[in-house]
């Protein structure tokens, strides 16, 4: 998520610390290069423009030109400039005073709108909501069908209509009914999509909008289609008077320009962005957040939640005790790679590192998706007594081991050196110079080691 453009931001701000001293020449320059960066990342022109205008005006005064640390003034002021454009605070969903909150989901057809409806479902399902799914795309074949299966599999109530219930507006109503009775607070209307915006389809959601008088109208776009994302979402809202936006495929999205100018172009808020195919792949959208990760600067507070979130925190409390007992076994070892692969891929977990300093080099890690599945399968293929003990694990064993979890001596040999390695840093953790920082600082409960370092 924005790779490309973070990588050049932060070529112009090392640039701009070489210089020594800022001048109004470097600093128009600097100004080109994050121009350039920004267009190269298909952000909307006329967003760019008001930026850089932004940042110039900023920039180039006085108090900034004279300072100690002048890059970093800069830093701070592109930081600010870029959270407006974003939407400076983090949106929220809207709900109705009587229940339930309808939310009508619309967009063109493959944005992602179906999945992204059983995601959002699960989302309010997990922060105290009741909703429900309802499906009123008659047209594409199985259409109804992938929402039911996609409530399936994320445990979500849908309703799937009676036999006679055939028209849009027809299921929409019937739906509604069927959530008041049911004491459902939220009930998310998966409406059809075209390939492109015809008279059809708007009449068709206007019609809906009608009858259903909906709190949100969440409109649905691939990021990785870039302006014309943006357009759509322009066109919808000019059309239908759309109250937010759900950017899908985030992850595999390097460049970023949708995001940062969906907001600018149509007035209205980023509200969650899909990063991911799982069912739980879909976050709040926190503008300072993105601006942070853009310039390089990580994202540890999403870290922080997604811990608090997904890891358990009376493995974490018995993790504590171990490590101060020095009684880290392998199978502890295998337990925090299994708490790892709840918080996401590693890939997503390295991209809300920030990438300066000591993890500058963040970066250039090549991501092996496959290797906490490798480490498991190996310390699964040991005895209870080798895990417990690694220390005698012999020659024979090891081959037994690599034949059992289908890998070779070389890489069980790495994964003991691994271990080894981390038993000892976690050992020195515990009680040395950067456990006593960490226990300065707020960790939740569950937090990798957070527990064992001092909350």
């Amino acid at each position: 998520m924005f790779d490309n453009l973070s990588e050049k931001l932060q070529r112009v701000f090392k640039n701009l610390r070489g210089e020594g001293k800022l001048t109004a020449a470097n600093m128009e320059a600097a100004l080109r290069e994050i121009r350039m960066a920004l267009l190269e990342a298909d952000v909307n022109f006329k967003v760019v423009k008001q930026l850089i205008e932004n940042i110039r005006e900023k920039a180039m005064g006085e108090e900034v030109l004279t300072a100690l640390s002048p890059s970093e003034q800069v830093v701070k002021i592109v930081h600010e400039e870029m959270i407006k454009i974003l939407g400076s605070h983090e949106s929220r969903l809207r709900f109705a005073n009587d229940p339930p909150s309808v939310f009508l989901i619309v967009g063109l057809q493959g944005s992602g709108k179906t999945t992204s409806a059983g995601k959002l479902a699960r989302w309010l399902s997990r922060n105290g909501h009741r909703p429900m799914l309802v499906s009123v795309d008659v047209y594409r074949p199985a259409a109804r069908e992938q929402l039911k299966v996609i409530a399936r599999e994320s445990g979500q109530t849908i309703y799937e209509g009676a036999p006679g219930e055939k028209q849009p507006l027809e299921l929409a109503r019937a739906a509604r009914m069927e959530s008041v009775q049911t004491g459902r607070d939220v009930l998310l209307v998966d409406t059809a999509g075209r390939l492109h915006i015809d008279d059809d389809l708007m009449t068709e959601l206007q019609q809906l909008k009608e009858q259903l008088n909906p709190v949100e109208i969440l409109f649905v776009a691939d990021a990785m289609t870039g302006q014309d994302a943006v357009k759509s979402a322009g066109e919808f809202h000019r059309r239908l008077g759309i109250t937010g936006v759900i950017l899908t495929k985030m992850d595999g999205d390097a460049r970023g320009g949708a995001a940062l100018s969906i907001r600018h172009v149509t007035g209205q808020p980023l509200k969650f962005v899909g990063v991911g195919e799982k069912p739980d792949a879909l976050e709040p959208f926190h503008p300072d957040r993105a601006a942070s990760r853009i310039l390089g600067m990580g994202d540890i507070l999403s870290l922080i939640e997604k811990a608090g979130q997904e890891l358990d925190q009376k493995k974490a409390v018995e993790m504590q005790r171990k490590l101060i007992e020095n009684d880290f076994t392998l199978e502890d070892f295998r337990d925090q790679m299994r708490q790892v692969r709840k918080l996401g891929s590693l890939g997503s977990l390295l991209d809300m590192m920030p990438k300066v300093g000591m993890l500058k080099d963040l970066k250039n890690v090549k991501v092996d998706e496959g290797e906490i599945g490798r480490v498991v399968a190996i310390i699964d293929s040991m005895t209870p007594r080798e895990r417990d003990n690694h220390m005698i694990i012999n020659g024979s064993r090891r081959r037994r081991i690599a034949r059992g979890s289908g890998t070779t001596v070389q890489e069980v040999n790495q994964l003991l050196k691994q271990y080894a390695t981390a038993r000892k840093m976690m050992k020195s953790l515990s009680g040395g110079f950067l456990g006593r920082k960490m226990g300065k600082m707020k960790m939740p409960p569950g937090f990798p080691f957070g527990d064992m370092l001092g909350r």
